[in-house]
């Protein structure tokens, strides 16, 4: 099998599986199994492909082809220019989320450069995406990445090694601020907002792919904000902020949820597609 033909191949495939980013999740899939690179299918597209290499190649685009997420088969996603292992506990961290990131880093480094250090918690961490990226950019600070699940930290903490920040990141298992002390410049958190009854109308590769712990944000959407907002005073420094990430049609509500626990909203931010997608709140 020659590089050319493999990738026409899986192109093919996941075409007739309907799947709408197919030339670009074909390539993403052959690169990564096949050791190959863009360059080489450009440059020299008759290199041969051994038989094991072509069957995982296979194998991968059979998956893909069945609905599993292109990223969940390589095993990892890049996030604000990090390299991030996913594992099954942990979302898969997406370009939208950068935003939450882009809307706290103003004031971290603000804090950074007048007082030398900054700490940030990271609520529900996940693969570690919010804290890392936070991290990266902002060599002064440290963070905290809570997860209630020994998985999503596990793997958060690979990621923390893989990237050169383990030491300035701790993960602990917690069920939001139960095992939490101390105070924070930022706390942040992409928290379960789907309401229960609209999990079954998710996208497929949602529903079946992302853990559904991290989607369930129970009857309303809205039980993780105010679990945040009744407890993140205890937990935030005095000029300190908490930023979250939301569903685009809840701004108002979530506004209202940390209004009445005391908190003034900062910003809001929209997405890359124009949504409502993160609030930044102060104690008002």
């Amino acid at each position: 099998m020659i590089l050319s033909a493999l990738l026409a191949e899986a192109r093919a495939s996941l075409a007739e599986a309907g799947i709408a980013d197919a030339r670009l999740d074909a390539r993403l899939l052959v690169e990564h199994f096949s050791a190959t690179t863009q360059g080489d299918v450009i440059g020299s597209p008759d290199m041969a492909i051994d038989a094991g290499a072509a069957q995982a190649v296979r194998q991968a685009i059979a998956r893909r082809a069945a609905g599993e997420p292109v990223h969940r088969i390589l095993g990892f996603r890049e996030f604000y220019g990090l390299k991030l292992f996913l594992s099954p506990d942990t979302l898969e961290p997406r370009p939208d989320t950068e935003t939450l990131v882009d809307a706290v880093l103003p004031h971290l480094r603000h804090l950074a450069a007048r007082a030398g250090a900054c700490r940030i918690l990271d609520l529900g961490t996940g693969t570690g995406a919010i804290a890392l990226a936070l991290l990266a950019e902002v060599p002064e600070a440290t963070a905290v990445g809570v997860d209630i699940s020994a998985d999503a930290l596990a793997t958060a903490q690979r990621n923390a090694q893989e990237n050169g920040l383990a030491e300035r990141f701790t993960p602990i298992r917690s069920d939001w601020f139960e095992k939490i002390s101390g105070r924070f410049h930022v706390i942040a958190a992409n928290p379960p907002y789907i309401p229960t009854e609209e999990l079954e109308t998710l996208q497929c590769e949602v529903r079946k792919f992302d853990p559904a712990r991290a989607l369930d944000g129970g009857a309303d959407g809205l039980d993780a904000y105010r679990t945040i907002a009744a407890q993140a005073e205890a937990h935030l420094e005095p000029t300190g902020r908490v930023a979250v990430e939301i569903g685009h049609a809840q701004k108002e509500a979530v506004t209202r949820v940390f209004e009445t626990a005391g908190f003034g909203i900062v910003e809001a931010r929209k997405d890359l597609g124009g949504r409502d997608r993160v609030m930044v709140f102060t104690r008002k």
